[in-house]
């Protein structure tokens, strides 16, 4: 480190350092005065330098120091960020219960010290934490509003109402207190309102999930919540782009809107962990229906899934559809992945022995900010078939 200063210092007084400076003079000048005969024109050049130097040094310092004060254009901004750091701690707050019963979705208990090098090294890869992986969170906390808040009741309306109701309909001849012998699936059911909506008519109601993100969330919502709005989060702080109000990105969402404990009796509601195709692959005709809510985009392989559908469904049973075909492996490196057309799956359904009795359309946004200027809007299909 001495070695360096003194090099530093030398390159200083040499002069020969690469900064480009503008001066207000030049060495060719001429005074407008005389000089005695042992004044030395270089040095007092040189004074002159050295203090133009100085000047324009401590102009930097003094730019860098002022940066704070021209960076907050607005005078709101600086309270904003404030109170976006206290909407980012009281959203730390609810992940870290989520994450408190982690055990449960674990088998492999070997503690990492057990491991050698060579497991360590996979592990320390595998456990790096990508970009993407925080979007997944940032977008989980945002399936809270959709499906757990007053705020995500416009989507619902659209999408989960018309599915239940037409459940409702399906199987009118039941009596509302008979409705627990009535089995249903819910394939893809994310943080489970879906599946809770269908067991707090009456129907004993399975949700199936694959995500660790949605059955860790999925978990807290159901078995760690004892009534409504108990939590507040901050969805949609993460982004500032497309608001109109300042205050628009700390819009906050009441959690849960109803209490997910009141299931009429009688009734069954559970949610299972697991890949659809393995978990369900081997079941046979234990389904009286079974509701796909933008799922079977999901697959790899959508034959599988119809099939599989069409297999755990009992004779007579219904299919209930809502979502678009955005395929979720689609241009994704060495996954094989099958995307057909509406038409086309429609085409397949009836091949593997579904009959189409209803079909339409229906549009919806997805977790959209209600207060952005940006949102996405999908044309969903919707239908029902009847196994035959």
């Amino acid at each position: 480190m001495e070695d360096h200063n003194q090099d530093l210092e030398l390159r200083r007084s040499q002069g020969s350092h690469s900064h480009s400076h503008d001066h207000a003079h030049s060495r060719s000048h001429s005074h407008g005065h005389e000089h005695g005969p042992n004044y030395d024109h270089r040095n007092g050049h040189e004074e002159d330098d050295v203090h133009e130097e100085t000047l324009h040094f401590h102009k930097i310092i003094k730019a860098f120091s002022q940066y704070k004060a021209s960076a907050i254009m607005l005078p709101t901004y600086l309270k904003r960020m404030e109170k976006i750091d206290e909407a980012i701690e009281a959203n730390y707050e609810i992940i870290k219960i989520i994450c408190e019963d982690q055990q449960i979705f674990v088998n492999d208990d070997r503690p990492m010290a057990t491991l050698d090098i060579n497991d360590r090294a996979k592990n320390a890869a595998a456990l790096r934490v990508r970009e993407q992986d925080m979007e997944k969170v940032q977008g989980t906390i945002k399936q809270f509003v959709r499906d757990w808040s007053e705020g995500g009741k416009p989507e619902r309306e659209a999408i989960y109402h018309p599915m239940i109701q037409e459940l409702k309909d399906r199987f009118a001849s039941v009596p509302v207190e008979q409705r627990g012998g009535i089995h249903v699936l819910v394939p893809g059911s994310g943080l489970g309102r879906l599946a809770f909506d269908i067991a707090h008519e009456g129907f004993s109601s399975q949700g199936n999930e694959f995500s660790y993100y949605m059955l860790l969330a999925s978990n807290f919502i159901l078995n760690k919540t004892t009534q409504t709005n108990q939590f507040k989060i901050y969805p949609f702080i993460h982004s500032f782009s497309n608001i109109v109000q300042p205050n628009d990105v700390l819009t906050e969402a009441k959690i849960p809107d109803v209490n997910p404990s009141e299931i009429p009796r009688g009734t069954d509601f559970s949610m299972v962990a697991g890949d659809f195709l393995e978990v369900y692959g081997q079941e046979a005709e234990n389904f009286d229906a079974v509701v796909t809510c933008f799922f079977i985009d999901t697959a790899k392989n959508i034959v599988d899934y119809l099939e599989t559908i069409y297999k755990i469904l009992k004779k007579g049973g219904v299919w209930i559809n809502a979502g678009p075909l955005l395929w979720h492996f689609e241009n994704t490196a060495n996954e094989i992945s099958i995307e057909l057309s509406l038409e086309e799956v429609l085409e397949l359904a009836k091949t593997i022995g579904f009959r189409i009795e209803v079909q339409g359309t229906s549009k919806s946004t997805y977790m959209a900010n209600p207060h952005g200027m940006l949102k996405y809007v999908y044309e969903c299909a919707t239908w029902t078939a009847v196994k035959i």
